[in-house]
């Protein structure tokens, strides 16, 4: 018997489409398919999606079937097609396969190697004092203001100043890091990138930095990663400068856009559950699992396409080889058979095993501990400086299939006069 696909489901062949950016890209809440991905997950948690001009692609909705997945490179590649459900064009595929998120062992293993040479402890000490510090001034800088938009004066600012400090980067660059990250990661939304050539100009552009950066650091090493990755060694290989151009646009991509939005969610799910914020601001000791509960939450990236290097099967269903597998992190995070009434955000929850850096294997987020003291670290500010912080506006967002994101969050505090900075 075939496997059934989404009409065999819903009773209309378009009543829901994964493949739809604007279903996936609407406001946050009803129009993120939470009551969809559950009638998948409790009816046929492995189909066969059709796809428009396309191959189709199966979509993966259950925890531990993303798990699975995840965990097994050997069976699903992200190499072979790449990591995004369209399929592309080979000489684009060939480019993409530069990058360390759509390699396969042995490339990959050679890449991670060199990578983790760059994230030695002393400076993972170091970065980890730093977030505190940004942190602190960047509420600081807002607490006079009375109202902001979220994403650009908070959520977006902790994460590539960290990622600055860690390639080097002086701070007078840091916003024109941002908007090269916006241009990269909007290819779909047309208020980031309103046209290709914008897209391809913001690259062009970050290639030309980076490039100048490592002349700089060959001959003048400093403390940052980007210091150590151009004369790091792993017996006797180095990076290529390609591989460090693209590794540093991964990186300010990565580990900016995705933080930024775990963020941006985190804040207004403390705003969607008002008694969950008040919880918060009395045992801050609590901030550790609420983070985690945030980035279950807020699933900053959507989902993540492999292809079936042989025939296989995914919970009984047959794949054939060079079939799209696409695992939803999205569902995952709400899996009813993992996590105790998903549907509440509780900021004690425990245990939670939730997928936002992946599910584990080779492709886990190699920041992930970053990321959670950067979240940990905003927010404390956030709650306990602007006790009083709320929505003021309907939040935006960003117009994507791959990241699920917020592009504009107005929020109201009572103003707070704060020292200035020495």
């Amino acid at each position: 018997m075939p496997p059934l696909n989404a009409a065999d489901i819903y009773r209309r062949a378009d009543e829901f489409d994964l493949a739809d950016i604007d279903l996936l890209a609407d406001t946050w809440g009803d129009r993120v398919p939470h009551a969809e991905f559950a009638r998948l997950r409790g009816d046929v948690p492995v189909f066969w999606h059709e796809e428009v001009d396309d191959t189709g692609f199966f979509a993966v909705t259950k925890h531990d079937d993303i798990v699975t997945i995840s965990r097994d490179h050997e069976t699903f590649s992200t190499e072979l097609g790449g990591t995004f459900i369209p399929t592309q064009d080979p000489a684009d595929l060939e480019q993409m396969r530069l990058s360390i998120l759509n390699m396969d062992p042995p490339k990959h293993d050679r890449f991670r190697r060199l990578i983790s040479a760059g994230f030695t402890p002393r400076q993972i000490k170091r970065l980890i004092e730093q977030i505190d510090e940004h942190a602190a001034e960047i509420v600081d800088d807002i607490a006079e203001k009375g109202e902001v938009d979220f994403v650009h004066e908070v959520s977006a600012k902790l994460p590539i100043a960290l990622i600055c400090e860690m390639l080097g980067i002086p701070r007078s660059d840091w916003d024109q890091m941002l908007e090269w990250s916006d241009k990269l990661v909007g290819w779909d939304d047309p208020e980031l990138a309103p046209t290709r050539q914008d897209q391809l100009d913001a690259a062009i552009a970050m290639f030309g930095y980076c490039d100048e950066l490592v002349q700089h650091r060959q001959t003048n090493p400093g403390e940052d990663i980007l210091s150590t990755l151009v004369h790091a060694e792993v017996e006797g290989d180095q990076l290529t400068s390609l591989e460090l151009d693209l590794f540093f646009v991964t990186l300010v991509i990565a580990g900016n856009e995705t933080t930024r939005n775990l963020i941006s969610h985190g804040m207004l799910a403390l705003f969607d559950h008002p008694e969950q914020m008040a919880k918060l601001q009395r045992d801050l000791s609590l901030m550790p699992t609420a983070v985690d509960e945030m980035l279950r939450w807020g699933s900053s990236i959507q989902n993540f396409r492999r292809t079936a290097t042989r025939d296989t099967e995914v919970r009984g269903v047959p794949v054939k080889k060079g079939q799209k597998v696409v695992t939803f992190y999205l569902s995952g995070n709400f899996d009813e058979d993992v996590f105790d009434n998903p549907f509440e955000f509780r900021v004690d929850r425990q245990p939670n095993h939730h997928v936002t850096f992946g599910g584990g294997g080779i492709h886990f987020c190699l920041g992930a501990h970053l990321a959670r003291t950067e979240i940990g670290a905003i927010m404390r500010e956030l709650v306990t400086k602007l006790p009083d912080i709320h929505l003021a506006g309907e939040p935006v967002r960003l117009r994507s299939d791959f990241i699920n994101g917020l592009k504009h969050l107005r929020v109201a505090y009572t103003p707070v006069r704060v020292p200035a900075h020495a």
